[in-house]
């Protein structure tokens, strides 16, 4: 893990669910998985969209626009759960990939209240579509 999001996770866990920084005022998810090769337990700070359902959330696989997809992603796309934390609750989630239609609105939503996600899709285009996942409380 990244000095980076180790200072994110502290500050994550130490002030239930707030960070600084550029993360300041987004709503923050800590995802754990596990690796497909390495075996190893992990943990990812992301930030994600409300669904309309408070049940229900949504992460996106932007890798701040890289060609490639996060190996989250693909960790997670491979087990169909997962444990997440929000604020000071952690709890179980099913994972699913949204796609088509659906998706679009979903990213659209993201961008409309984070800008960036726009940038990452233009690094993208024509590489990848940013997969949008449905986390759902188990």
């Amino acid at each position: 893990m990244s000095d980076g999001n180790t200072q994110v996770i502290e500050e994550f866990r130490a002030n239930q669910g707030r960070v600084g920084g550029p993360f300041e005022g987004a709503p923050m998810v800590l995802v754990h998985h596990t690796g497909r090769r390495s075996g190893a337990e992990r943990v990812t700070p992301l930030v994600y969209l409300p669904g309309d359902d408070a049940s229900v959330l949504y992460i996106f696989a932007s890798k701040g626009g890289a060609p490639t997809n996060p190996d989250w992603y693909r960790n997670l796309i491979e087990t169909g759960t997962t444990t997440i934390e929000v604020g000071a609750e952690t709890y179980q989630v099913s994972v699913e990939e949204v796609t088509g239609a659906e998706r679009d609105r979903l990213f659209a939503g993201q961008v409309a209240r984070m800008p960036g996600f726009g940038g990452y899709a233009e690094k993208t285009a024509g590489i990848r579509v940013i997969p949008v996942l449905r986390l759902t409380r188990s």
